[in-house]
This record gives C-alpha cells, structure tokens and sequence, in this order.
C-alpha cells in the first residue's frame, strides 16, 4: 500500500447529521435575514412616498364565538394596509389578549383592514373589520372599540397616524406659531363636565443636538417618539445630521396629572431597527413642567440613569400644560392607567442587591430605634429622661382626637423646613447626581476596596441580617396566631382578661389620664428596681407563646410496643420448660 496515497476518513453518522442540522438552520437564518434586508431595502425606497406612519395597538377581543372543538391552540389577528401584512401572536380563545404593538406605512389604500382567525388543525376564518384611516385625525391617539363585520365580537385597538408633519408641508410650527397655553375655558376649576379629561398638554420639539451616530454609514437619520400613558405620537425623520430640527408641536390630552411624559430618539437605519437600540431617552413629570419655558433636555441612556452615548446628547423642548385641580384630585382617588405596551421585566441582579440593602438598613433602623426608646426609660440621660417624661404627659394632657391628622404633617414640615433652609440648592425638588459628577480617583479607590472577597463577605452578611429579621417577623405572626387559638390556654386567658379589664377601664377613664399613668409607670420602672433589664413587655408576653417550630419540637410521639417474633417466644417457652 502506497502510504502517501490518500485514505478514506472514517467519520460517524452522527457526526454528519449534527453537520447537516446546522447547515440547515444557518440557511434558514440567512433566508430570515435576506427577507429582513429585501423588506426595509424596499420601505427605504418607498418612504419618499408614504403620508403617515400607522401605529397599531391590538388589545383584547370580547364577545368572540367559541372556535370549533378541534383542537384549536388560540387566536391571532392579521393586518394589511396596502401591500404591507403583519400578524400577532396567538392569544388564548377563552379571553384573547394581546397587548401588542404594529407600525405600518400609509401609502394612497387608506383602509386598513384586521381579521381575525383561529388556529387549529384548520385556519377558520373568525370575523373582520376595515378602518377607514382618512377619518382619523392625524397626530392623535384613537381609542375604541371596533365591531366585526363577517363575524361576532369586536376588537380593542389603539391607531395613531403620525409622522405626517414635514418640513415641507403647509401646517403651523412653532416657526409660524407662538407656543403658548391656549385660552380654553374647558380646563377651569369650576367646569366638571367631562370628569376623564383633567387637562391638557402642548409639547414642541424643537432639535437635537450631539446625537451619536451608531450606524455604518456614519450618518444620523433621527425621528422622536413622544408617549403619555398609552397616547404616542411620532416625528418626521431628518435625515444624514447629528443637529436634527424637526419644530413639530403636538397636543395631548391628559387624563392624570402625575403622569410622565416619555420621549425617545431614534435613528432609522437598518442596524438599529435590527438591536432596538436609541439615541437617548428621557422622562419628563407633568408636575414639573414651567409654562412656554423654552430649555435643553439632556438625553439618557436606556436605562435612564446616565447620559447617553454622543457629545454631549440634548433636546430643546417647550412644554405647556393646564389642568382642573378638582379633577385632579379626584383622579389620583383612582387607579392609575396601566400601558398596554410593556417591556417584559428583567433578572436584575444590581437592583435586587440595592433592595435587600434598603431592607437591611430598615431593620438596622428599626432596631436602634427600639434600643433608643427602651434606653430613655432606663435614665441613663437624665435631662433627656426628664424632657421626655414631661412632653409625654403634657402632650397627652392636651390631647384631642382631632389632632391626629396635624400629627400626620409633622414629617412633612420636617421636610419642608430642611429642604427649604438647610438645602443649598434652596429646591423643594431633590436633584440627583450621576456618577460622572465624581472624580476618576474617587471611583478608582471605590473600586479598589471593594474587591471580589469583600463582595462575597457582604452579600453573605446581608443575607444573614435579612433571614434573620424576617425569621424573627414570621415568629412573632406565629405566636399571635398561636395565643389567639388556645396553644397555651393560662396565655390564652390571660390576654383575654388583659382586654376585658382594659376596655372596663377606657369605659370609665379618659383616654388621656391612662397615656399618662402608663409614661410614668415606664419612666419610674428604673426608680423603683435598679437593677432591672431593660425589655418590652408586651413581646416578652409574646415571647411566652410558641411558634410553629416549637409546636414542632413539642409534638409527642407514640410509645411503640415490642413486637415479639416467633423464634424468640419458642426460645422462652424452651427456657421455662428447662427451668
């Protein structure tokens, strides 16, 4: 056999079908892929030509007929709009919801057209419905519900047609129009007609600037989308600029005045279409809005929490808003508007570790508090002791049930009174600041210490602190429990005489007399027995009663009884007959 002659490479069955399967898949991506380019290369060309973008929201359906019993796995609808489709995803038939979002482009058809369909081991058809969209206002949020034609049932949805104001279109900005809050009679205190409408808000969008450029061309071709609760409007896009100038203003009714106003930059190019990636974010409270204030924004990452990626990323808006404060008040009464278009939450790590810190700094808190409040009592400061004492019967001397809310303000004012003296920003809002405020060194030394060791070291002393608290909580529950369904009879008692007696005594005693017998019976425990260990004595009565472990431990088992075998009983019988 000739040995550099080339020789048949054994290679197994298996081997060749998991090369197979992943040809496969990787030509199936690469058709997804060719579909996603041919279709946005196709859009780019035809977007010189479209009116508007139509936002979609599918929500729910109600009052749908049952779908037949052949085994259907759940409902889904269809858009078309032109020669553009989308589909949503399936929905369970006994209550369809789908809370989800489509954008189309409106070209010369202004129909829109929706079916409904039921997925099984045949597609039936369910019902269908058509929108005329050149009845809808543009730059406007429309909510209702829409009946099916072919069909039972109607469809919930949200339609916006945005995008409509360019530079070259003939409509009033703010380069035509002042900005300013319109005269409207309709927003006064005293007019209650319409109780969902609170007010209403003016916002214009004047430029950007600083916007970093993300994409492979190296340019920037920016547009803005403006969101209040479930209202969302959107921008022309300016294109091949990191200075965009769009002066668009936009109107929108506010129906709670402690929303916020959401606006987001975006770049379309086919890269940031593909990672849903934005130039920068920013929130804005209604409550914080100046009047016709003309002021740069900067922009946020999508976090919201530091600057955005760019030199130095801003927006320059003005905003106005005006609102019926009786509406308001009775608005923030009821439950708040949840979004029908929400990102799925996350596994945060960082912000599960920054809670279990607060919750560990709570307890810690709670605790020197205690210890603060038993050591008054002990006397170890005596003005402090003697100060306490006497505002403790002077207040309850004077004490009315109608001072209780005034005792509710006393955080308040103490806020009030340190922010507005002792804050050097004199600002009742608080101001937070980013970590780039903070010196290279500063951050390298706090990186220094906290090495992978000391994180290790913390996280499992602050898991410890926490099982401990919450251990020590769920006791306490138990034992209440426990003393409230006779574990302990002589506690169970007990208390149950303790309550009669107290409630014969705040019958025919004033209620101000028993707070002050009960301050000085805690401030002169100490006179009486020095020696005394400070302790509270309702949870040491608590302590008396046992928790569900304890119960545990004091379970009583069955004795057993000795079972015999049979070789064992003939051995004593034969030990019997011998003797």
């Amino acid at each position: 056999m000739d040995p550099l002659a080339p020789t048949a490479l054994a290679v197994s069955t298996e081997f060749m079908e998991r090369i197979g399967s992943g040809l496969t898949l990787l030509r199936d991506h690469g058709k997804k892929v060719q579909k996603f380019v041919f279709k946005n290369r196709r859009r780019d060309i035809l977007r010189k030509s479209w009116n508007s973008i139509v936002n979609v929201v599918l929500i729910e359906a109600k009052d749908l007929p049952d779908g037949p019993n052949n085994g259907s796995s759940g409902l889904y609808c269809k858009f078309k709009l032109g020669n553009e489709s989308h589909k949503s995803k399936l929905a369970i038939p006994k209550k369809p919801t789908w809370c989800e979002r489509f954008n189309l482009y409106l070209y010369d058809d202004n129909n829109l057209e929706v079916t409904v369909w039921c997925k099984g081991k045949q597609k039936n058809f369910m019902g269908r419905c058509i929108i005329d969209l050149s009845n809808l206002e543009k730059e406007k949020t429309h909510d209702f519900w829409h009946d099916l034609e072919c069909g039972f049932g109607s469809l919930h949805l949200l339609v916006t047609l945005s995008g409509s104001i360019r530079p070259t279109d003939n409509i009033p900005t703010t380069q035509s129009t002042p900005h300013g809050v319109h005269s409207d009679d309709q927003y006064i205190w005293y007019k209650l007609s319409n109780w969902s409408e609170v007010g209403k808000l003016l916002v214009t969008v004047h430029s950007a600037k600083g916007l970093s450029c993300l994409g492979i061309s190296g340019k920037v071709d920016a547009y803005c989308v403006l969101e209040l609760d479930n209202c969302r409007v959107q921008t022309h896009t300016v294109r091949g600029t990191s200075e965009p100038n769009w002066n668009n203003t936009y109107s929108f009714i506010v129906n709670d005045i402690t929303s916020t106003l959401d606006i987001s930059v975006y770049n379309e190019s086919l890269i940031n279409t593909m990672k849903g990636e934005t130039l920068g974010k920013l929130s804005i409270p209604l409550l914080r809005i100046e009047n016709d204030e003309m002021k740069w924004y900067a922009l946020k990452d999508r976090s919201k929490k530091s600057s955005a990626k760019g030199n130095c990323p801003r927006l320059l808006l003005q905003m106005s808003v005006i609102w019926n404060p009786i509406k308001a008040t009775f608005r923030v009464l009821n439950p708040k508007e949840t979004k029908y278009v929400q990102k799925p939450a996350k596994f945060n790590i960082p912000l599960i570790y920054s809670n279990l810190k607060f919750i560990k700094e709570l307890f810690n808190a709670l605790y020197i508090t205690n210890e603060h409040y038993k050591r008054v009592f002990e006397w170890d400061n005596r003005e402090k002791s003697a100060t306490a004492l006497v505002i403790w019967l002077v207040f309850w001397y004077f004490f009315n049930l109608w001072m209780t809310p005034l005792l509710l303000l006393i955080p308040f004012l103490h806020q009030w009174i340190s922010q507005r003296y002792f804050n050097k920003n004199n600002s009742l809002v608080p101001l937070y600041h980013s970590d780039e405020d903070v010196s290279d060194e500063e951050l390298e030394s706090h990186k220094d210490d906290k090495t992978l060791k000391t994180r290790i070291y913390g996280l499992q002393d602050l898991t410890f602190t926490i099982k401990n608290s919450i251990d020590y909580m769920v006791s306490v529950f138990e034992r209440i429990k426990n003393l409230t369904n006779f574990t302990v009879p002589y506690l169970t008692y007990l208390a149950i005489s303790v309550l009669i007696l107290s409630s014969v005594a705040f019958y025919f005693i004033p209620v101000k007399y028993l707070f002050m017998a009960l301050g000085i019976y805690k401030f002169t425990r100490k006179l009486l027995n020095p020696k005394r260990v400070p302790n509270n004595d309702l949870l040491d009565f608590i302590s008396r009663v046992p928790d569900n472990e304890i119960l545990k431990q004091w379970r009583e088992l069955k004795v057993p009884e000795p079972n015999l075998s049979r070789s064992g009983s003939t051995r004593k019988k034969e030990v019997q007959e011998e003797n």
